[in-house]
């Protein structure tokens, strides 16, 4: 408990849930990191695309990409504050879609969702790595290593509460806006100011073919992943202090301003130094390096790049266990996703994540161009299917002024739509294809959970039970299993003889002398209680003591309930439990598979401190 009190701190009440909430200056680094971190590779995926086949000229068409990102940009900006208007306790793209097109789009929003999260945190956290190895080469052999450490940072942060996070991870966002912004105005004022004619530091491939319709498509929809992560904040909004609505949207607007700025500036520096994507340095980096030498402020560039790209796992850590505990809410995830942690936050959403985002990036390697692939068909899936609730919602509401609210959500989801078939048939082969799949297992596997929880609820409801009459002979049979004569096993006959007097003990048999040695202790320590002896020459427990309680040895009947009073060894010292078998856990496990068995431990500490008793007090720990 005292690891645990100091790793992610001393548990909150909940009424200190208020206090645990973002401001408009908290939540913008928290849930906007995602997409003003994308601007770090946005660049460098459109020029991946384009630079192998028309060489120099990628550079005036890479710019004419990034104006077409802004533009839809705007269009996901206004469309959103839209949602978050009507949609103020979250969830974003599943619970509009859910509410406007039905279950199936929303589990598919959801689905998608969920995907687009979990890759957002091995994106950047992939990235962040890159970032890292780019400034220190010799690091490259780790990089596996690296990111999946600052994934168990980024989760012990977060499951330090909401507060804790903001504080922890706002500067880093901060301290990127500014030394990018400086980066951006210095670098275009050295070459049209000063003169400064930049040096070719990779050759630029030759031409290999021309421009295309289907080429520049292909290079839009790689940069399209600097777009991922604008959903976050309606998805987010009950993090939010309030007024929750009105900070959302201030967070929202200024996440665009700041991507326009960013991202543009970026594109417009890459146009102008000639940056050529490579595996072993950064287009960014390579920048910096133009730009700023390779001082301090290179380092800083590449110190606060790595930070943001960090920290946009962030927005994921932040909204993921947020939705998922929606979902669950309505049956389609297990339960337990629902309950907040010791700090007030969804600690079990925020440890999945972790451990599935750590997987995806041992799978690939930690190579983010691998990643980006599978990364937007699931956001813009998720944006066209929020757009179109939205407009279905206008649409059928009629609401004052439903008609320019309808245009602007309508313009959403036509554009989003497009964009997502791009970037699905341009991506299919590298990697998008697996996302087509991965969203039916989802929808799939949401679908299976609620058919349980509501299978669950048919059978527990009293609509159609039959209440009996209580009958207390009915329920007075109980058995406990013998293993050795101890006093462990005392303790749990003494508590099983004051809830009745229809009592066995149980033994396996599958040592002939054990056996008989237990038989002998039985009678010298006098023990009351009749001992059934049953061999079992395959070894197996649970099997010959159900078979036992359903024989006509047993004096059971049907309908009647047999309680299995199971001694249990616990130790005070953790470790001290890897050392035992645990064979009264694996029998209650099994037992509990029983309708007409019912079973009760009755543990016995080993190493225990003894309690403080009252004068007079005769019990053990007194002794």
């Amino acid at each position: 408990m005292k690891i645990k009190e100091v790793v992610i701190g001393k548990p909150l009440k909940s009424e200190q849930i208020a206090h645990e909430k973002f401001t408009a200056v908290s939540g913008l680094p928290i849930l906007s990191s995602d997409a003003i971190s994308s601007v770090a590779y946005a660049v460098e995926e459109i020029l991946w695309v384009l630079v192998p086949i028309i060489g120099l000229l990628s550079y005036k068409y890479m710019f004419y990409a990034a104006i077409c990102i802004i533009v839809l940009l705007f269009i996901l900006v206004f469309s959103y504050r839209q949602t978050i208007d009507n949609y103020p306790n979250g969830g974003g793209a599943y619970i509009v879609a859910k509410d406007n097109l039905g279950t199936i789009p929303g589990l598919i929003a959801g689905s998608s969702l969920t995907i687009d999260y979990i890759l957002t945190v091995a994106v950047s956290a992939s990235a962040g790595t890159a970032a890292l190895t780019s400034a220190i080469p010799s690091l490259l052999q780790h990089r596996v290593s690296i990111t999946i450490v600052l994934i168990l940072i980024m989760t012990i942060g977060n499951l330090r509460g909401i507060r804790e996070s903001s504080k922890i991870f706002s500067i880093p966002t901060y301290l990127f806006i500014f030394t990018a912004l400086a980066m951006i105005i210095y670098g275009v004022l050295k070459i049209k100011v000063l003169g400064y004619v930049p040096p070719e530091l990779k050759e630029i491939p030759k031409v290999t073919g021309d421009i295309t319709i289907f080429l520049f498509l292909k290079a839009f929809a790689a940069g399209c992943t600097a777009l991922t992560g604008v959903e976050a904040v309606s998805n987010g909004i009950p993090n939010f202090k309030e007024p929750a609505q009105k900070r959302a949207k201030a967070v929202l607007l200024l996440l665009g301003l700041i991507i326009v700025f960013i991202f543009g500036g970026m594109s417009y520096l890459a146009t102008l130094y000639k940056a050529v994507p490579n595996m072993e340095k950064t287009v960014i980096s390579q920048i910096a390096g133009q730009v700023f030498g390779s001082g301090f402020m290179f380092f800083m560039v590449q110190f606060t790049t790595t930070l943001i790209l960090i920290m946009a796992a962030n927005t994921a850590f932040s909204d993921f266990p947020l939705l998922l505990s929606v979902i669950a809410r309505d049956g389609y995830a297990p339960r337990q996703f629902v309950k907040r942690g010791d700090r007030l936050s969804y600690s079990n959403g925020i440890v999945a994540l972790c451990v599935v985002a750590s997987l995806l990036v041992i799978i690939f390697r930690g190579e983010t161009h691998y990643l980006l692939p599978l990364y937007a068909v699931g956001v813009f899936t998720s944006f066209t299917l929020s757009q179109g609730g939205m407009f279905l919602k206008w649409v059928k509401g009629k609401e004052i002024g439903w008609r320019h609210k309808a245009l602007v959500n309508g313009l959403g989801a036509v554009v989003t739509f497009i964009t997502a078939i791009i970037i699905g048939v341009t991506k299919f082969v590298h990697g998008a294809w697996v996302v087509c799949i991965l969203i039916p297992m989802v929808m799939y596997t949401m679908k299976l959970i609620r058919v349980h929880y509501d299978d669950i609820a048919s059978q527990l409801s009293m609509t159609t039970a039959i209440l009996p009459e209580a009958n207390c002979e009915s329920v007075k049979h109980f058995i406990v299993p013998v293993q050795g004569v101890n006093k462990a096993l005392i303790k749990t006959l003494n508590y099983a003889k004051c809830l009745s007097k229809d009592i066995v003990a149980f033994h396996i048999s599958v040592d002939d002398e054990e056996t008989e040695r237990l038989q002998q202790k039985w009678k010298k320590y006098k023990i009351d209680v009749p001992l059934v002896v049953r061999k079992s020459p395959y070894r197996e427990i649970v099997g010959p003591l159900v078979e036992y309680i359903h024989s006509e040895d047993y004096p059971s009947k049907c309908g009647d309930i047999v309680t299995v009073v199971i001694p249990q060894f616990i130790m005070s010292a953790w470790w001290g439990n890897i050392l035992h078998g645990h064979t009264a856990l694996f029998i209650k496990n099994s037992l509990l598979q029983h309708r007409d068995i019912a079973v009760i431990t009755v543990p016995y500490i080993i190493g225990a401190k003894p309690r403080k008793c009252s004068p007079g007090c005769n019990c053990e720990d007194k002794k």
